[in-house]
């Protein structure tokens, strides 16, 4: 018999080729896995919420895994597991859950930061945490065409082929905020589900909007056309962060 655990982890995507597993072996779901094994001696199946892509960061990322039955409290895996992780990828709490949870298939809305330094030089200590724009960006313009992009639509002129066709690439946004601190920009995205770079893809054209290289009339067009640019720019994996998983 299998117990089912839930998982917040938070984890430094630098250096890693992004959550889903793969054949290096240098996922942040390899790792896991490999540190579950250790502790159980079993082959297990780590299930995400969702598959941040490589050098995406995560505040808050939800996992689950089916453990043998009653082998460890919840605190005695935290403990053990991050005692085998690499100090990068962190198992925040974790708890048992009933096995009609699934971190993926249950989840309601996932919640995204993407953080932009604007300022003409980036601080060290922002390297790899954020995009920087040493030009200026047009705040007004930048919170104008975020407003584009809440409500439901078609997202396959900003979503990028991950080798698979989509079921469907019709999404809800419920909002997208855009907040000025200084020089770091931080823009939130909440929705319903994302598609492959879709967070990115989308503040590539919002920055090239508030630089005043696009259009916000072109920008809805896009949009509302579904269609795929010919040309398309993703913002950079380091300023995104996957902050929190709701259900």
């Amino acid at each position: 018999m299998r117990s089912r655990l839930k998982l917040i982890i938070a984890y430094d995507g630098t250096g890693f080729g992004g959550w889903q597993s793969q054949s290096h072996g240098n996922t942040i779901q390899d790792h896991l896995e490999r540190a579950f094994e250790r502790v159980s001696g079993d082959s297990v199946r780590v299930h995400g919420a969702g598959r941040t892509d490589a050098g995406v960061h995560a505040l808050a990322q939800c996992a689950h895994v089916d453990v043998p039955n009653d082998r460890l409290s919840a605190l005695r895996w935290t403990t053990v597991l991050n005692a085998l992780l690499p100090p990068t990828i962190r198992v925040v709490r974790c708890r048992y859950v009933s096995k009609d949870f699934h971190a993926r298939h249950s989840a309601k809305r996932k919640i995204y930061c993407y953080r932009i330094w604007s300022a003409a030089v980036l601080p060290p200590f922002e390297h790899g945490r954020a995009w920087h724009v040493a030009q200026p960006l047009d705040l007004k313009i930048l919170k104008k065409a975020a407003k584009a992009f809440v409500g439901t639509h078609d997202f396959a002129g900003f979503a990028a082929n991950r080798g698979k066709p989509e079921k469907s690439t019709i999404r809800t946004i419920y909002s997208v905020r855009v907040r000025r601190n200084g020089a770091c920009i931080k823009i939130e995205f909440d929705g319903h589900g994302f598609l492959y770079k879709m967070v990115r893809l989308i503040v590539g054209s919002l920055v090239r909007c508030a630089l005043g290289k696009m259009r916000i009339e072109d920008l809805t067009c896009r949009l509302a056309s579904s269609q795929v640019a010919a040309t398309r720019f993703a913002a950079p994996a380091e300023g995104l962060l996957l902050v929190r998983v709701r259900y």
